[in-house]
C-alpha cells in the first residue's frame, strides 16, 4: 500500500506591486504618527526626553522578577505598545523561540489576530537575524522579539536596522537566571523598561478590577530614569493613571484655575 502525503503548504508570496503598496501605507502612517509615539499619559510623556518612544529605535522590556505575574505584565506592556504602533492596515511581527503566547491576552491589550504576525526561530541568534531583516524591510508596523541573550553588538545591529527601516523594535528580555535582572546586560537601546504587577484596582463590588503595573524606565537616552504606578493596558493598548491620581490632578488643576480667576 502506498501512502500519499500532501506537500507542505506555502502561502503565495506577495507581488512587487503589493509590497510597494504596503510600503507606501507604512510611509503614510509614519508621517501621520511622527518621529515618536507618545503614551498619551502626561507624566510619562513629560518625563521621556523625546516626548514618546522613538519610532525608528530599539526599546527593551523586562519583567520586574521571574514570576508568572510579572512576566505577563511585561508581555502585555510590549503588546500594548505594539498595538498602538500597528495602525489599521499594518501588522506587527512577534518573534520568539518557543511559542507560549496566550493570544486572547494579547487581544485584550489591543493586539488582535488581524494585527500581528508570528515568527519562530531555533535560537536567539537566528531570531535576532530574522528581526534585523524584518526591520530593514520597512513594511511592518513594529517588530517584537523575545530573547534570553542579546549582547551589545546585537543591540547595536538592531538599533541600526530599526533606524534604517524606520521601524520600531521592542526587545523583550526574558530571565536567564533567577534573581538577575536581564537589564544588567549592556545595550544601546533608546529606552529600557522594567514592568511588575501590582494589586488590581479596587471595585465597590466583588470582582477583579483593572490591573495595575509598576512601570519603571531604567534608562533612556538624554533623560533621567523614573518609576510610576499605572493602570494596565486597555483594549487599545493604552495605559492610564490610577483613578486616585487622576482625581488629584483634576483637583489641583481646578484649584489653580480658581486661584487664577481670583488673581
Amino acid at each position: 500500500m502506498t501512502i500519499m502525503t500532501a506537500p507542505p503548504f506555502s502561502p503565495p508570496r506577495p507581488s512587487a506591486e503589493e509590497l510597494q503598496a504596503l510600503r507606501e501605507t507604512v510611509a503614510r502612517v509614519a508621517v501621520a504618527r511622527g518621529p515618536v509615539l507618545p503614551f498619551g499619559v502626561g507624566p510619562i510623556d513629560h518625563l521621556l526626553s523625546a516626548g514618546g518612544l522613538d519610532a525608528g529605535g530599539l526599546h527593551e522590556v523586562a519583567a520586574a522578577s521571574a514570576s508568572w505575574s510579572d512576566d505577563a505584565a511585561a508581555t502585555l506592556f510590549a503588546a500594548g505598545i505594539a498595538a498602538r504602533f500597528a495602525a489599521p492596515g499594518l501588522s506587527a511581527l512577534w518573534a520568539l523561540t518557543r511559542f507560549d503566547l496566550y493570544a486572547p491576552g494579547l487581544e485584550q491589550a489591543g493586539l488582535g489576530p488581524g494585527r500581528v504576525l508570528y515568527a519562530q526561530g531555533k535560537n536567539d541568534r537566528e531570531l535576532l537575524a530574522l528581526c534585523e531583516d524584518a526591520l530593514r524591510d520597512g513594511s511592518l508596523a513594529c517588530v517584537v522579539a523575545e530573547v534570553k541573550a542579546a549582547d551589545q553588538t546585537a543591540t547595536r545591529r538592531l538599533q541600526l536596522a530599526a533606524s534604517e527601516g524606520g521601524t520600531p523594535m521592542l526587545l523583550y528580555r526574558r530571565y536567564r537566571r533567577y534573581g538577575q535582572c536581564p537589564l544588567t546586560d549592556l545595550s544601546l537601546a533608546c529606552t529600557r523598561w522594567r514592568i511588575g504587577s501590582l494589586a488590581s484596582t479596587p471595585l465597590p463590588m466583588p470582582g477583579v478590577g483593572r490591573g495595575r503595573w509598576s512601570v519603571e524606565l531604567v534608562r533612556q537616552r538624554g533623560g533621567p530614569p523614573f518609576s510610576l504606578e499605572l493602570e494596565a493596558c486597555d483594549d487599545q493598548g493604552r495605559l492610564a493613571l490610577p483613578a486616585a491620581t487622576r482625581d488629584r490632578a483634576i483637583a489641583t488643576g481646578s484649584a489653580d484655575l480658581a486661584l487664577g480667576h481670583a488673581a
